[in-house]
């Protein structure tokens, strides 16, 4: 069991409030919201999701600390594996989306996600034959009944493959039931990312920037330079850029459209959960990679549909993307577009559109960029949550979802009608 504490035991609490401050001092709805007490911003159903988005860019180097203080034992799991599971439910499996491409580019392994709940249903059918395997579970809280149950099928019938966990939840079940065991490690992320609002926030990017230290467990130095880029993007991307979704999140669409491709596909699928969550299910959203809505969800793409695309920024991806956006643009799809990448173009929006233009900065690229596009779906998806009368701490009021998945019978292959 891996447990690292806080580098040099500094706190990061004072850190992360000194930030919002300032965050507020640039965009206005913030300012609004964290001018009542944090009592009060917990009785309006706001608290917890307001900060656990606001306090990604401080964790984020936290978590970077934590996971290359274990970057030799992350080295050793991995050697010899010539496949690499990524498994999560819901926002989890979102963050394998994102990982797995970006791992895929470092390492000489063929780099999988897969469900947790396909693990469970269909094992056979989704994991490779191979016996070389590591398997990657990512959780919140890691009290979900497919992450013990994908665990514990693996360890009972896999025997040649190794377990890594990467949670936010000191107390959950993933970091507590199998620390017995030699086949299984676990990286636990600060509590602070466990997040407590419904919807997964900063407990999602954190999950995804400990896991590309599986690609840079040779070069820690380099990776935690690249998470501290990031960090910086991400506060530069706040400042500028808040006010402006919070103004777009309240025009007239009820449908919302991201496109992704590559680990920026994975931001797509995160941000139109989010959306979906966070308003109740009021607003459909759906994700889709650029090249891949001419195939039908085109038809989808209605005159009060928001487009969001997440632009590449390798040339040749990005060339199909612009191509898309173009087309979408002389058929009149859509109510507006919100354009998000580094050095995007000038004449790429058209009147009603916005760009969130990044700069472009060393160590980042596609690989790790996600993290930076799931930002915006959050920030529109708050606000509109907001807009809509929606507390987003727990929008759903009739209790359809929960912040951890309800416990459900769980079956096995020799009692498949009565439970295991």
């Amino acid at each position: 069991m891996t447990v690292v504490k806080c580098p040099d035991g500094v706190d990061p609490d004072p850190c992360i409030q000194r930030w919002m401050t300032r965050w507020a001092g640039d965009a206005p709805a913030v300012a609004a919201l964290l001018s009542c007490s944090q009592d009060e911003q917990i009785s309006a159903g706001y608290g917890h999701t307001l900060r656990e988005i606001g306090q990604q860019p401080a964790t984020w180097l936290d978590t970077a600390a934590r996971a290359s203080a274990v970057a030799d034992e992350l080295a050793a799991l991995s050697e010899g594996r010539d496949i690499v599971v990524l498994t999560g439910s819901g926002s989890s499996q979102f963050a394998a989306d994102c990982l797995a491409p970006a791992l895929q580019r470092k390492l000489s392994a063929t780099m999988l996600a897969i469900p947790s709940g396909q693990l469970i249903t269909d094992r056979p059918g989704v994991l490779p034959a191979s016996k070389r395997c590591l398997a990657v579970s990512l959780a919140r809280s890691g009290d979900s009944p497919e992450s013990r149950a994908a665990v514990d099928a693996l360890l009972a019938e896999e025997p040649g493959c190794r377990h890594l966990f990467i949670t936010c939840n000191e107390e959950g079940l993933l970091a507590r039931n199998y620390r017995g065991s030699d086949r299984v490690h676990c990286l636990l992320l600060d509590q602070r990312t466990c997040d407590q609002s419904l919807v997964m926030t900063s407990s999602f990017t954190n999950i995804v920037v400990a896991g590309l230290c599986l690609g840079w467990t040779n070069d820690t130095s380099g990776y935690r330079r690249t998470v501290a880029a990031l960090s910086d993007l991400a506060e530069e991307q706040m400042l500028k850029y808040t006010q402006t979704l919070a103004e777009l999140a309240v025009r007239p669409f009820h449908s919302v459209l991201f496109l992704g491709d590559g680990c920026r596909y994975g931001a797509a699928r995160e941000s139109a959960l989010k959306m979906l969550e966070i308003t109740g299910g009021t607003i459909s959203a759906q994700a889709e990679t650029f090249l891949g809505v001419r195939h039908g969800p085109m038809c989808a793409i209605h005159p009060d549909t928001l487009v969001v695309g997440f632009l590449s920024a390798d040339l040749l991806a990005r060339a199909y993307q612009l191509d898309l956006l173009a087309e979408l643009r002389e058929k009149g799809l859509g109510h507006s577009r919100i354009v998000v990448g580094d050095a995007l173009p000038a004449d790429i929006l058209d009147y009603g559109d916005a760009a969130i233009n990044r700069p472009a900065k060393a160590g980042v690229d596609d690989s790790s960029a996600a993290v930076l596009d799931v930002i915006v779906g959050q920030l529109l998806a708050f606000f509109r949550s907001r807009h809509e009368g929606f507390r987003p701490d727990s929008p759903s009021v009739d209790g359809v979802i929960q912040r951890v998945v309800g416990g459900f019978r769980l079956h096995s292959n020799e009692s498949p009608g009565g439970g295991a």
